[in-house]
């Protein structure tokens, strides 16, 4: 079947481990299903696989793609989950020890076909297309999960959004905005922030401003780049959320102003089962799509991936499949 994989880790080059070619056609074992593939988007963990973090070297040929949508067998729409969990594991999904994503363990879904347990495909709303659903499962999860059970805010209370130009940050600002918050935002460049208003952001600025006030909670996936201004930027009690950091660990944790103005810093990561459902249900109510920055055919998944090595997102990327 046609898949796009990574076939060794390149940590200096992931391109160089990107093929574009045939794999092998998965069979389901029990209690599995095949889903065939209709759409499925890019995340930074796709990255990650090709440089070999987080995999083991003896998993590689691995197909990448956490995320994606598709049909069963009997032609159900269904919305792919891509966190796979122990089945005697009784609590919290996401404290699950021996969790795995789709393309640590098991093959991902940039592939004609790809095979996750019955749990983990769940139905797919009518409302949303294809390449939409494609984008909820992590980016969409990830920031579902940081506002809505993480951060504690009331609508009303004003968020900031560091870096809201990938996937996670223009989630959190779609999503903020229409559950009734104040959502500000920055942006390295003037058209990343002029992308983070046209999302719902009602005020943006560069990297490092100081802010008119300070703010209810601050939500990072950028890391070291950003940390500081995060923790300055908070009002006493005020709370940091924090899935990611792309530019690397904090080099100060600012512990003192973390104490003094008795802070949170809560950690957050990906979403349940009954997250994503959740998110499903949000989507179908309001309208509220996914910002799609860029659709590709499949076949054309290197372009996408160098537009993320590069930083040139503006929104999800998404590849497809007829």
């Amino acid at each position: 079947m046609f898949a796009v994989y990574a076939a060794e880790p390149k940590p200096d080059d992931p391109l160089a481990a990107l093929v574009v070619g045939e794999r092998p056609e998965p069979s389901a074992p029990e209690g599995w299903v095949p889903v065939r593939v209709r759409a499925a988007s890019l995340n930074m963990h796709d990255l990650w696989t090709l440089r070999g973090v987080g995999i083991k070297p003896e998993r590689f040929p691995m197909t990448l793609g956490c995320d994606g949508a598709g049909t069963l067998p009997d032609g159900t729409e269904v919305v792919i989950h891509s966190v796979v969990g122990d089945p005697d594991w009784t609590g919290e999904e996401t404290l699950d020890p021996k969790r795995t994503l789709l393309t640590e363990l098991h093959q991902g879904t940039f592939a004609d076909v790809v095979v996750v347990p019955r749990r983990n495909a769940l139905p797919k709303p009518a409302s949303l297309s294809f390449a939409e659903a494609a984008c909820t499962g992590t980016a969409w999860l990830t920031a579902y999960r940081m506002l809505f059970v993480n951060s504690g805010l009331r609508p009303g209370q004003t968020m900031l959004v560091q870096g809201a130009s990938g996937g996670v940050a223009t989630a959190l600002v779609q999503l903020g905005r229409s559950a009734g918050f104040r959502v500000w935002a920055t942006g390295r460049s003037e058209a990343k922030r002029a992308l983070a208003e046209e999302l719902g952001a009602h005020r943006t600025f560069e990297p490092g401003a100081r802010l008119p006030e300070r703010v209810d909670a601050v939500f990072e996936t950028v890391g070291r780049a950003t940390w500081s201004h995060s923790v300055k930027c908070l009002r006493p009690g005020g709370t940091i959320v924090v899935s990611g950091a792309t530019t690397g660990d904090a080099t100060a944790a600012e512990l003192q102003r973390v104490f003094f103005l008795q802070l949170r810093v809560v950690g957050s990561t990906m979403g349940t089962r009954q997250e994503l459902a959740d998110l499903l249900s949000f989507l179908d109510l309001t309208g509220l799509r996914p910002r799609i920055g860029s659709e590709l055919p499949m076949e054309r998944a290197a372009e996408g991936v160098r537009a993320m090595l590069d930083g040139e997102t503006a929104g999800k990327i998404v590849f497809t499949r007829d």
